[in-house]
C-alpha cells in the first residue's frame, strides 16, 4: 500500500529495539521499550502559514529521527507497524 500524508504529517518506521543488552541479557518481549529513533517513510507537503503560502517540512524520506515515546499514532501498513505524527512531535534529525 502506498500512503501520502497530508499537511504536516510524517509517516515513520521505527528501528527495532535491542534484543541483547550490553551485559549479555536477552530482553524479553514485554520488557523491551519501543525505540525512539525511526525512519521517515513518508512526509506530506508541510503546513500552510497564515498568509497561505506552504511551510516546507524540513524532514525528508530517508532520514533517520528521534521522537518522544508517546509521539504519533500507531498504524499497519503492508502488515507493518508504522507511527504517523506531526513533524513538529520530531525532536531532531540523526546525522552520520
Amino acid at each position: 500500500m502506498k500512503i501520502k500524508p497530508l499537511h504536516d504529517k510524517v509517516v515513520v518506521k521505527r528501528i527495532a529495539a535491542e534484543e541483547v543488552s550490553k551485559g549479555g541479557i536477552i530482553i524479553p518481549e514485554s520488557a523491551k521499550e519501543k525505540p525512539i529513533e525511526a525512519l521517515v517513510v513518508a512526509v506530506g507537503p508541510g503546513k500552510r502559514a497564515d498568509d497561505g503560502k506552504r511551510i516546507e517540512p524540513m524532514v525528508k524520506k530517508g532520514d533517520m529521527v528521534l521522537f518522544s515515546k508517546w509521539s504519533g499514532n500507531e498504524i499497519k501498513i503492508d502488515d507493518e507497524e508504522h507511527l504517523i505524527m506531526n513533524e513538529d512531535e520530531i525532536l531532531a534529525i540523526i546525522e552520520n
